[in-house]
């Protein structure tokens, strides 16, 4: 088991989780380190406002984890990697999902609460094999969301990073691996027309000249003004067809 596992664990979580945001589509509302100001209002048993929210210390934050978290799917109890991905599925869509996830993934009967059946039956299990389909039930799940156009591409990496660095884990048995860090997505090429109409140009340039020498066209019949004006044409046309396909 890896109980050790616990601060390798919230370093992936609070990598992902970032600092105090208030996006007006999270239902979860002001959030801070992956703290909604529901669960900070419920863990203190009393009214708190954006501020306290925004105030909230790493320490306060990790200890409302291990309490409302990872106690509550025995993370201690896991094995390394299926803690983190049993974890990262709770800390994203509740204690419940998280939990469903992992009982689905190990064939144990899903009522959302792990216990000593749930855990025999993951120790029983191929740890490879559960991390897999705890990722793919979790990616199946988010896509059905209203939000999936919104977040979508932030849970993807998020999600194929959970995979990632829990399959690390399996193989670095026994202890935690430290959790790999998060590649910037790289932006897409855009790709514009003005560089198709310049390409073309160019070749036509080359073959007018080369006409010209061989003496297939006469000299001057065919102006550079016309040739850039059919390069802008098939440039306009080549870039309509061909950079929207190369930009995806």
């Amino acid at each position: 088991m890896a109980a050790e596992n616990f601060e390798a664990v919230m370093e992936h979580i609070f990598a992902f989780e970032g600092g105090y945001v208030d996006h007006p589509r999270d239902p979860g509302g002001a959030t801070n380190m992956g703290i909604t100001i529901g669960t900070l209002r419920d863990y203190r048993g009393k009214a708190v406002t954006k501020d306290d929210v925004r105030n909230l210390t790493k320490e306060e934050a990790r200890e409302i984890y291990r309490k409302r978290y990872w106690d509550v799917i025995e993370g201690d109890l896991l094995p390394s990697g299926v803690d983190l991905c049993t974890m990262d599925g709770t800390v994203n869509s509740g204690p419940g999902r998280g939990a469903r996830w992992l009982q689905r993934a190990v064939g144990a009967s899903a009522d959302g609460k792990i216990g000593a059946k749930t855990l025999a039956a993951t120790d029983e299990a191929d740890d490879t094999t559960t991390i897999n389909r705890m990722c793919d039930d979790r990616m199946a799940f988010l896509r059905r969301l209203g939000t999936w156009g919104t977040f979508g591409k932030g849970w993807s990496r998020r999600v194929e990073s959970v995979r990632s660095n829990a399959l690390s884990m399996v193989q670095d048995e026994p202890g935690a691996a430290a959790p790999k860090p998060v590649e910037p997505e790289k932006p897409k090429s855009k790709l514009h027309p003005a560089r198709y109409s310049k390409a073309i140009g160019s070749l036509l340039g080359v073959l007018v000249g080369w006409a010209v020498a061989q003496g297939f066209l006469p000299d001057g019949l065919v102006t550079e003004g016309q040739i850039d004006m059919l390069a802008t044409v098939l440039g306009g046309v080549a870039g309509a067809w061909i950079a929207p396909r190369n930009a995806e």
